[in-house]
């Protein structure tokens, strides 16, 4: 069967799917549209936290910020992984205890004030917001090159589906659907990694495949790839290049991030006792586990695939580039979304692929005739392409094309769930209306989220970066202003509201603000006044992507300094904390 045709019903059959659960579980309280009616099973619980945690930014994204950085990468794999855990162990049972439906909530309660309660709503949005922007580039990168309509089609195709299970099933028929995209997107992840780990190393188990020899080749596949990546004059695969306090900010930024991600905090107030919040945080773990463990492999092989690909020949030789009049299908097809683009230099119609900015290659290149780079490839779409250059059926890419858009449309169900119960429960129910009726405040709740879609969909036509670094972005930004604030919140009875608020405060602008100066986030037309070469500039040497560490500590010295500076919080207060450092009950 025709790949497209052969994608549209697979990708057609899970919206069905999709569709179908959110009709089935339509919520019909506030209870179930904020936090599912706090009837949830641990292993469903888990199952939709996989899901909503696992983006198109672990889908789409790690795997080819892997394959192009090497051990660089890895970063993202310690960062969101560790959080993940920090989160389990550390805050999702005492939030559970607490027994709220939203993080703005708890912290309007804890430090005992409105003000406080509307900036993280502030906080929230600005964090979600930049989340989704990520989720939202996924969808259209999937529609553009698998169902080859426009992304602007794509991206309104996929607001569609999200509108109809978030605001008609909200949490609880969001829960239910990320149970389904779950063992879709992990299915579409691991079995294509199988396919190609047998192809590269004869070993079906990509984890395994990861440390064997290629076949034929009597090296292992990381050497390998060191091999024929320093040979085009990039740097050595399985070594890093960024300094080592940057990669200590990154992952701690990204740890924290996830641990003050409220679409992700939210899920652990969706089971029914805080014993459950215990166990389904365990399953979730395992259930994240299957795809991270299996990234670092697919990231590896895809490289080795690409390569393999631009360089038939000998690798690094004249005649050794691939003719560009012999391009493979998948070739072709990528380079009409745009996304992988060449650009014949010299005008001898072979794909130079190498790194052009690398002194030592430049007299081999020049020797050659050859006048840069001619190759440029997204890195967002190496997972999506690797099964078509690895030449696997169509039913294998037809599944990927699936699980691509699973991964990006959980997340931001999630996300947008959030943020339209931060404007009605926390801001029009906490602030304006207080006596709003049950009926209204679900309304109210749904209107919110489908401005919310709206606004996700645009953000999704021209967004900052790679689904990787924005969603990076958003992880330092949560790092930098929740997280502090919950973290504080639980454990350090002596901070009251006016530290609370200065420290979000502070963290959030400062954070933010670094962001866009180097990186013009979404004030585009600002822009970055450094260009390509900013690393110089940097503070202490911290990329964009680990500002948030640093944003986070300003958080934290600020609430501790004013804190301490006015009174004490009220002594109910510090008994509720004492109350929710006790995780026990329903």
């Amino acid at each position: 069967m025709e790949l497209k045709l052969l994608t549209y019903l697979v990708v057609g059959a899970s919206f069905a799917l999709y569709i179908g659960i959110a009709i089935w579980s339509r919520a019909h309280t506030t209870g179930d549209f904020y936090i599912a009616g706090k009837g949830v099973s641990p292993i469903a619980n888990g199952m939709a936290t996989a899901a909503d945690w696992m983006s198109a930014a672990s889908f789409i994204s790690m795997a080819g910020l892997i394959a192009f950085l090497g051990y660089d990468g890895s970063v993202y794999l310690m960062g969101w992984t560790g959080g993940y855990v920090l989160l389990a162990l550390f805050l999702a049972p005492y939030l559970r205890k607490f027994g709220k439906f939203t993080v703005p909530e708890f912290i309007g309660e804890r430090f005992y004030s409105r003000t406080a309660r509307v900036v993280a709503v502030i906080c929230l949005i600005v964090v979600s917001f930049t989340y989704v922007a990520g989720q939202m580039r996924g969808v259209g990168i999937v529609f553009s090159r698998f169902l080859e309509v426009d992304v602007t089609v794509g991206l309104i195709i996929g607001m569609g589906i999200v509108f109809t299970y978030a605001v008609l099933g909200g949490m609880k028929g969001v829960t239910y659907t990320q149970v389904a995209q779950y063992c879709v997107l992990i299915f579409a992840y691991t079995v294509p990694a199988i396919f190609i780990a047998i192809q590269i190393t004869g070993n079906a188990i990509p984890q395994l495949a990861f440390g064997s020899e290629v076949t034929g080749a009597g090296i292992s596949l990381l050497d390998k790839l060191d091999d024929i990546v320093t040979s085009l004059g990039f740097n050595q695969y399985t070594d890093g290049t960024k300094s080592r306090i940057d990669v200590f900010c990154i992952t701690l930024a990204l740890m924290m991030g996830t641990a003050g991600l409220p679409h992700v905090i939210v899920r652990f107030f969706t089971v029914p006792k805080v014993r459950d919040a215990r166990i389904s945080a365990g399953y979730a773990l395992l259930f994240i586990a299957v795809l991270y463990t299996t990234a670092p492999a697919v990231g590896a092989m895809a490289r080795y695939n690409l390569i393999n690909t631009m360089q038939p020949g000998e690798v690094g030789s004249v005649d050794g580039n691939l003719a560009y009049s012999d391009r493979p299908e998948w070739f072709n097809t990528w380079e009409k979304t745009g996304l992988l683009k060449f650009e014949d230099k010299n005008g001898d119609g072979r794909v130079q692929y190498y790194n052009d900015a690398s002194d030592e290659f430049q007299d081999s290149a020049q020797k050659f005739g050859w006048q840069g780079n001619e190759l440029f490839v997204d890195r967002d779409i190496i997972v999506l392409a690797n099964p078509e250059i690895a030449k696997l059926p169509n039913w294998v890419i037809a599944l990927v094309a699936a699980g691509g858009i699973a991964a990006a449309l959980s997340t931001a169900a999630g996300l947008l769930l959030v943020i339209s119960a931060a404007i009605s429960h926390d801001i029009v129910k906490g602030i304006f209306l207080p006596n709003i009726s049950d009926r209204r405040e679900l309304l109210a709740g749904r209107i919110a989220a489908a401005v919310a879609i709206v606004v996700a969909g645009y953000l999704g036509f021209d967004p900052p970066g790679w689904v990787a670094q924005v969603v990076a972005f958003a992880f330092g930004l949560a790092a930098a202003s929740l997280f502090p604030a919950i973290l504080l919140g639980i454990f350090f009875k002596r901070v009251n509201k006016e530290g609370a608020i200065a420290g979000m405060l502070t963290g959030l602008v400062f954070t933010y603000g670094y962001i866009e100066y180097f990186k013009g986030l979404f004030l585009k037309w600002a822009g970055s006044p450094w260009g390509e070469n900013v690393t110089e500039q940097w503070l202490f040497g911290i990329s964009p992507e680990g500002i948030g560490a640093l944003g986070m500590l300003l958080n934290i010295s600020v609430a501790m300094i004013v804190s301490y500076a006015t009174a004490a919080p009220p002594q109910h207060v510090q008994e509720l904390v004492e109350h929710i450092r006790i995780p026990r009950g329903g």
